[in-house]
């Protein structure tokens, strides 16, 4: 991943900063300052490659004049301690040429701030750090007030708002990870903040060359380079410390959106993440000698790939959830009921194909997990559609989850399956709203997107409930954001339906283009929609965008009736084609009065007529981020939007404005959409997962166009057009054995203690039938054969036994521990003390949960203190919240940062109770939660890294300044209380 920072400040004489100077040494100019009536004078500065002042319209062209602009700012604000400009900083891709990095940064100052009407001093620096490595970065001095062919106006109050920077920090990531992609470079910026990625590391800035050039020189406020310099070296050995004492939140980081990485990837991340060379090979040899470090072998291209502990151990989970649920045979239906459900689909004319068929038996057959991979196009909705209706029709509850909004709103209409996004849902969890149970069935669409982590939990949490699950998706579509290649892992190891049959295309050749699609053909589909007339090369890709354009007005014109799309790559090519559509609209007389609108984008043109797309989920309206719509009215303050599907949306553009126009979208967006015909621009940052979504979207027709100056030859297109980017997983390879094998290599008696668990749990006549069975034998990979062993009737059944033995033993053990929990609760309530024998209960119940899960007892006890009614209710044997809360615990345990985010929510909920109580005059109750407050300051003690990774996030805590303190005595000082203990077990 490439480096992200982008920083926002304000420029103000309070500070004792002249906007003049300010320039000056940015540009590395010498200024006159008029108002100071001196030079300043920073010629002599070395790294800035370039530099540029951008107007926006109507502003007068003298202020192209660098030294004129400044100086009328300085003059046209009165006040001492005026505001003088807005400065924007961003680190620019190492990977790129300066070239590039110049063109980049033009296009966002463009886009973000000379089309919101600023003024921008653009200044690139690529200055070269002391072991020679580039670090590119850009300036931006923004003028802060309207201007207009007269001159300044009013300050723009919009521009401060938190929204505006956030956006930015958006956009930035957005639009640089586009151009990598252009230019086929394998890097990435993430905009999110280290804490919210969950990675125990300091953020870090991205600084110009070393304040000592500067020499001691210091202008009035702008001496805090050298400052700076020091202050990201300062970070830069923090977290450098960080990863040596503990190396495994680095491989942690690393592995947030790949499965495996190589020795280039942790080169990369010591290099950020360090000061100097002697640390840079500190926190490689610590990265390198971690104990969470797996080598998995070499790849495809020869190079050493590893894994994380932490990695191996997800995946393994998902792989024990996924067998479970296979095994287990609770959800099925009668013939009869799946047959009357076909006779219904049939009476509305919906037939389904064999394979849809045999797919629907697949998925009702009884089994907890059912797999379906279709290609685009083959109906998989419309079998889902019928699925719904026999499971319902045997007292089921459906429910439907995707990754994206879009693809949950295509689930729901395509199939009539209630659906949200896995995010929603997994929230509504957390919040213990909408957990399964046996009763239900989860159907998860484009389960090819969601990454390792995320369907383990989601796969963990039904195998718990005892719930249904089934996957459907494409593996060869586009490709999970996150870490690892699950759907594609879980398929090969316990099969599923295939449904290859395509039925969106109405032409044969055209569905057998996209079976070459999904199977790896790229080159020989575009070589049929080549000899149909459908591919059309330009000399340039500006060319090849007026064809496209061109194309689609004639089939707009000839065919009004039939929908129609524009797809390409980025958001930057979808803008200029959207513009171009909408001019060929307006010359055709086909919109209505022009509105000029700023939305989320910027500033925008809408009138009736207009084809529309909306960017935000907004479950009030009942869209989705990249529903589609056509404008029936606007005006400056509303829009009507008729949607797609038919519905006539309204909406107060001060309530919602993330829409833009929707004639063009990015591929990503159109996975799931079906039109009737598709255009398609081809760019360099295409893959044959994209290339595949693409080109597979239509009924009719699709025309691809490119541009020479993008691809040279047809060759070159076809070889772009076919790269193959699909994530992998630790288990693809050789070395990442299965489970007790890692554990054994690792020092942990994985077979000994299981087997000690059965002897002590599990009954003698399971035991017996379980212990004379053999493994099967292993199948080979790459053959038909599905990759787990199949088992025979009586193995299946003895494994069913030994498996509903230990969870039996599991439910015993948490009802006992928390009926001695609750004892104890129950005596102190009473203001007394736990009793000898209750004690001995309580250690020995302790000892019982801990066979049959190791920290059972602690998860279960923390969850017991924060809410003691769950013990009870555990006690009397309702046990499905508690087991739900102490899986929630050891998630927390194992996961620093969500520990961290739980503290902060709770904090914060103890923080607003206690002022409600002591407004009401409740002393009572106020005495109470400032005890439990500072129960959780004190606890911070016994914590170091939950302490280390809040230090972040004082301002979450109410901490308006540092003190010098412990972060926990902090907190007490800063809140006044005191730090005592809260409620405990006591033992």
């Amino acid at each position: 991943m490439a480096i992200y920072h982008l920083h926002v400040k304000v420029i103000g004489r309070k500070s004792g900063s002249s906007a003049v100077a300010s320039a000056a040494y940015r540009s590395g100019s010498r200024l006159r300052d008029e108002r100071l009536d001196r030079a300043q004078d920073f010629s002599a500065k070395r790294g800035v490659v370039h530099s540029e002042v951008l107007l926006p319209e109507n502003a007068p062209e003298a202020w192209r004049d660098r030294e004129r602009l400044w100086n009328d700012v300085e003059a046209f604000e009165v006040r001492k301690d005026a505001q003088l400009a807005r400065e924007v900083e961003f680190s620019l891709p190492r990977e790129m040429t300066q070239a590039q990095g110049i063109e980049l940064a033009r296009d966002f100052a463009q886009a973000e701030f000379v089309a919101r009407g600023m003024m921008a001093d653009l200044n690139v620096h690529w200055d070269m750090a002391e072991d020679g490595t580039p670090k590119p970065h850009a300036h931006v001095m923004l003028t802060m007030r309207a201007v207009d062919e007269n001159g300044f106006g009013q300050k723009v109050r919009d521009w401060n708002r938190t929204e505006m920077v956030e956006r930015w920090r958006e956009r930035w990531a957005e639009l640089a990870n586009e151009r990598l992609a252009e230019l086929d470079i394998d890097a990435r910026i993430d905009h999110r903040s280290l804490d919210a990625q969950r990675i125990a590391l300091e953020p870090q800035s991205q600084i110009g060359a070393p304040a000592k050039r500067i020499e001691d020189r210091r202008i009035e406020g702008e001496g805090i380079e050298a400052d700076r310099a020091e202050m990201h070296r300062e970070i830069a050995r923090g977290n450098g410390a960080r990863i040596i004492a503990d190396p495994s939140v680095a491989l942690d980081a690393i592995t947030h959106q790949q499965s495996t990485f190589t020795r280039r990837d942790m080169a990369k991340f010591a290099h950020r993440h360090s000061d100097g060379m002697d640390q840079f090979n500190e926190v490689m040899g610590a990265m390198r000698g971690a104990p969470d470090l797996v080598e998995l072998g070499k790849d495809a291209r020869g190079e050493d790939r590893f894994t994380t502990r932490a990695m191996i151990e997800a995946e393994q989970r998902l792989h024990r959830a996924a067998e479970l649920m296979a095994e287990r045979d609770r959800h099925g239906v009668r013939g009869a009921t799946r047959e009357a459900a076909l006779a219904r689909a049939e009476q509305r004319g919906l037939i389904l194909s064999g394979e849809q068929v045999d797919a629907l038996a697949h998925i009702t057959d009884g089994r907890d997990l059912g797999v379906v991979v279709g290609h685009a196009g083959t109906g998989k909705s419309a079998m889902l559609g019928v699925a719904r209706e026999t499971w319902e029709a045997a007292g089921y509850e459906v429910r439907g989850v995707a990754l994206s909004g879009i693809a949950a709103e295509n689930l729901e209409s395509g199939s009539g399956i209630a659906s949200r996004t896995i995010a929603s849902m997994e929230h509504g969890w957390e919040q213990g709203r909408d957990l399964l149970t046996t009763r239900d069935v989860l159907v998860i669409d484009e389960a090819g997107m969601v990454g390792t982590r995320q369907l383990e939990r989601v796969l963990s949490h039904a195998a718990e409930a005892g719930a249904k699950v089934v996957l459907v998706g494409d593996p060869a579509q586009l490709q999970a954001i996150e870490a690892g290649a699950a759907f594609r892992s879980i398929h090969e190891r316990h099969g599923g339906a295939e449904i290859g049959e395509v039925r969106r295309q109405r032409e044969d050749w055209q569905r057998e283009a996209t079976r070459d699609l999904a199977t790896g053909r790229t080159g020989n589909a575009l070589e049929a929609y080549h000899s149909h007339r459908m591919v059309h090369g330009a000399q340039t890709r500006e060319q090849a965008r007026g064809d496209l354009i061109d194309r689609w007005d004639r089939d707009r014109q000839a065919a009004p009736e039939r929908s129609r799309i524009i797809l390409t790559h980025t958001n930057d090519e979808v803008r200029a084609l959207n513009e171009a559509a909408r001019e060929r609209m307006r010359a055709a007389g086909d919109l209505g009065d022009d509105v000029r609108l700023t939305v989320e984008r910027g500033e925008r043109h809408f009138a009736s007529g207009d084809r529309v797309m909306f960017l935000q989920n907004e479950r009030g309206l009942g869209v989705k981020n990249g529903t589609l719509g056509t404008i029936e009215q606007v005006d400056a303050q509303s829009m009507a939007v008729r949607t797609d599907d038919g519905r006539s949306v309204r909406f107060d553009l001060k309530d919602y404005s993330r829409i833009d126009q929707g004639y063009a979208a990015t591929i990503h967006k159109a996975q799931g959409m079906t039109v009737d015909r598709t255009h398609v621009l081809a760019t360099p940052g295409m893959d044959a997962h994209g290339s595949y979504v693409a080109l597979s979207r239509h009924r009719d027709g699709v025309d691809l166009h490119y541009g020479r100056d993008d691809f040279a030859s047809q060759d070159r297109l076809t070889r772009t057009l076919s790269r193959d980017r699909a994530k992998d997983m630790a288990s693809d390879y050789e070395r990442a054995d299965p489970a007790q094998n890692y554990a054994e290599r690792r020092g942990i008696t994985f077979r000994e203690r299981v087997a000690e668990i059965v002897r002590k749990v599990v009954p003698e006549r399971v035991r017996n039938m379980f212990g004379g069975l053999r493994p099967s034998a292993e199948v080979v990979p790459g053959t038909d054969s599905a990759r787990r062993p199949q088992r025979e009737a009586p193995e299946r059944k003895a494994a069913e036994d030994l498996e509903a033995a230990l969870r039996k033993a599991r439910t015993k053990a948490l009802i006992r521990h928390a009926r001695s929990v609750n004892a104890i609760f129950d005596m102190q309530e009473r203001g007394g003390k736990a009793s000898p024998e209750q004690v001995e209960e309580l250690q020995e119940a302790r000892e019982a949960f801990e066979e049959v899960r190791p920290y059972g007892s602690y998860d279960a006890e923390a969850a017991y203190k924060k809410n003691p009614e769950l013990a009870l209710e555990a006690a009397s044997g309702n046990s499905a919240r508690a087991i739900r809360a102490l899986q929630l615990e050891s998630e927390l345990r194992t996961d620093p940062g969500r520990r961290a985010d739980r503290f902060v929510e709770h904090w914060q909920k103890l923080e607003q109770a206690s002022q409600r109580q002591y407004q009401a005059g409740d002393i009572s109750g106020y005495k109470k939660t400032r005890l439990a407050m500072g129960d959780m300051a004190k606890g911070l003690e016994r914590d170091p890294q939950l302490e280390s990774i809040l230090a972040n996030r004082k301002k979450d805590l109410g901490i308006a300044f540092d003190s010098g303190r412990r972060l926990g005595q902090e907190l007490a000082f800063t809140h006044g209380i005191d730090i005592g203990r809260g409620r405990s077990i006591g033992i």
